[in-house]
């Protein structure tokens, strides 16, 4: 006996391209609804041409309609999938009907509040009638959970999380997903970083990045679940983004304008504009590719305590990327056709492995490849310092610098800063921090391939450079164009970094000319890390100088789906 499932939303974007694919399932009836029936029955027809033996008809179906519900009714649905959208604004009552009437529900929301909310209201009706009721069965969460639960599986710890999707330019977007888009573009929106939920603007900023296979993509950090449901789940200390870069220059920039606009109280509800934005895509789409991707960074210690950094990349052409996030609803239907999936409602993450979604990806047009980087038993400071150097050092030192040495660590600081216009323009161009006393500072250290990316936090004011070192006694230090050399001497049981050189890009510059640092890293009387930096420039002076503490943030140690906090002992 065939299995009924009624696909709400069927004529529209994703909605078509997962009818396409439930189409191919054997053992089901596909009743495809639309709001336009005429529609509907178009895309049937089609549909039914490419699946001779597939049974599909079509429906009139209107969610506002109050004969909706009776004529749901009346079809005796096995399973109601939704890829409507947009779900930023939905209500659970669809999905609370489809359970009343005895109906297994799907969803391919991305909406974060929708996804946090969506266990709560529905679990107990879904376990009293013994249905299975799941959300977020797309691109995020579902795919994006599965993958980082593939890496990191067996890791000792999960200290970062980057996911970025960047979708080409040539092919279509429902006019739901820019309406979802405009409708949070520059407002505030959910992230986790430094160890703890923190916020930030949706497209209201914009990194550089270079992925094979795609080139040059900038990226803006978007609305997802994920910041919310990956440190809980993995107990991430550090950092989980998603991001999603744009083809057309002209649009990702297009957007962080309205965002930037719109968070300055210069405009308003942006969402109006999505029909002049869906023209303008048009006309961009002319200029762009149909080759898209995905990628999930993680960064911890491996399975052998060894600190790695594992990339999953997905490469999608011939316009084939639009399909991915109705995959993970085409693996969840089959698993719940076979009876793998527990009665109960929540979002769609830890019912689906990688290897449930992964074979759907068609080939050759979805090119998919993984990369893992460890690095060596030696960390940054510990090749820098030498062996001798490094084992004198005190354990607030060691713990800071270890290869396996926690990311994020808080604490304290007195700065001073430039008092000269000149000097107050250098330090505000480097994002060196304001005067003050017992300010708040979190440093947190990003390690990737044996090189380190620091990010200082001054109660909000930030500011990164990037570290390598090729293990003679010298790091280099990276501020945008600007590399600073800096020769580490590891003597008395503290850490001196005194300024031997400097470059602009390849170009070396005069050392006459280069600023002068005075850093020292050394253990207080507390037992804590403490620094001192003092930075000037010749014939200017005073840049910065802070000094103050830093200790470790309280480790997140995943136990299943809890977590606990372990203290740090900086015992030699």
């Amino acid at each position: 006996m065939s299995r009924r499932i009624v696909l709400i939303g069927a004529t529209g974007f994703f909605g078509r391209r997962l009818a396409e694919r439930l189409a191919a399932l054997e053992g089901i009836e596909l009743i495809l609804s639309s709001r336009d029936e005429a529609r509907a029955r178009k895309v049937a027809f089609t549909i039914s041409g490419a699946h001779r033996n597939a049974k599909i008809t079509a429906i009139a179906f209107d969610r506002n309609d109050p004969n909706g519900v009776e004529r749901l009714r009346a079809l005796s649905p096995w399973l109601i999938i939704d890829a409507s959208g947009p779900f930023q604004s939905a209500s659970y009552d669809l999905a609370r009907t489809a359970l009343e009437l005895g109906a297994h529900w799907i969803d391919l929301a991305d909406a974060r509040d929708y996804l946090l909310g969506f266990e709560e209201a529905l679990d107990p009706i879904a376990r009293r009638k013994g249905l299975v009721a799941r959300t977020g069965a797309s691109s995020t969460p579902a795919l994006s959970t599965a993958v980082v639960e593939d890496i990191a599986r067996r890791w000792q710890r999960l200290d970062s999380v980057d996911i970025a999707i960047m979708p080409g330019g040539a092919g279509q977007v429902g006019s739901a997903v820019i309406r979802a888009i405009l409708g949070y573009a520059g407002t505030t929106i959910a992230t986790f970083e430094e160890g703890a939920p923190a916020e930030v603007a949706g497209w209201g900023s914009v990194k550089r990045v270079r992925v094979p296979g795609l080139g040059v993509r900038y990226l803006s950090p978007v609305e997802t679940a994920d910041a919310a449901l990956l440190p809980e789940r993995f107990g991430v200390t550090s950092r989980v983004t998603f991001y999603a870069g744009l083809e057309s220059r002209l649009e990702q920039f297009g957007l962080l304008l309205l965002a930037k606009l719109r968070r300055r109280g210069l405009v308003g509800n942006l969402e109006p504009l999505a029909p002049l934005l869906e023209s303008a895509r048009r006309m961009t789409g002319l200029f762009a590719s149909d080759r898209g991707g995905m990628t999930v960074d993680c960064v911890g210690l491996d399975a052998d305590g060894r600190q790695s950094w594992s990339r999953w990349c997905l490469i999608a052409e011939k316009g084939e990327g639009p399909n991915v996030p109705v995959l993970p609803a085409v693996a969840l239907t089959r698993a719940l056709l076979g009876g793998g999936v527990e009665p109960g409602a929540g979002i769609a993450i830890g019912v689906l492995l990688l290897d449930a979604i992964e074979p759907l990806m068609r080939g050759p047009a979805c090119k998919i490849s993984r990369v893992t980087i460890h690095a060596g038993s030696h960390s940054l400071f510990e090749l820098a310092c030498g062996d001798d150097g490094y084992r004198q050092l005190p354990g607030a030192l060691k713990a800071f610098h270890d290869a396996d040495g926690l990311p994020v660590w808080t604490g304290e600081a007195d700065i001073d800063a430039s008092s000269s216009i000149f000097g107050r323009l250098i330090s505000t161009l480097f994002g060196f921090p304001p005067s003050g006393c017992n300010v708040a500072v979190t440093v947190t250290v990003d390690r990737r391939g044996g090189d380190e990316i620091w990010t200082r936090d001054f109660a909000g004011r930030r500011f990164a450079s990037h570290l390598a070192t090729d293990g003679r006694n010298i790091v280099s230090e990276r501020f945008g164009p600007f590399k600073i050399l800096l020769r580490v001497k590891a003597t008395g049981g503290e850490i001196e970094m005194p300024v031997v050189g400097w470059r602009i890009g390849p170009v070396k510059l005069p050392l006459a000319l280069a600023p002068k640092s005075e850093t020292r890293e050394f253990a207080g009387d507390d037992g804590r890390f403490h620094f001192d930096v003092g930075i000037a420039l010749p014939l200017v002076g005073l840049l910065a100088h802070y000094r103050g503490w830093l200790e470790p943030k309280r480790e997140r140690v995943r136990h299943g789906n809890r977590q606990t906090a372990t203290s740090i002992s900086f015992a030699d």
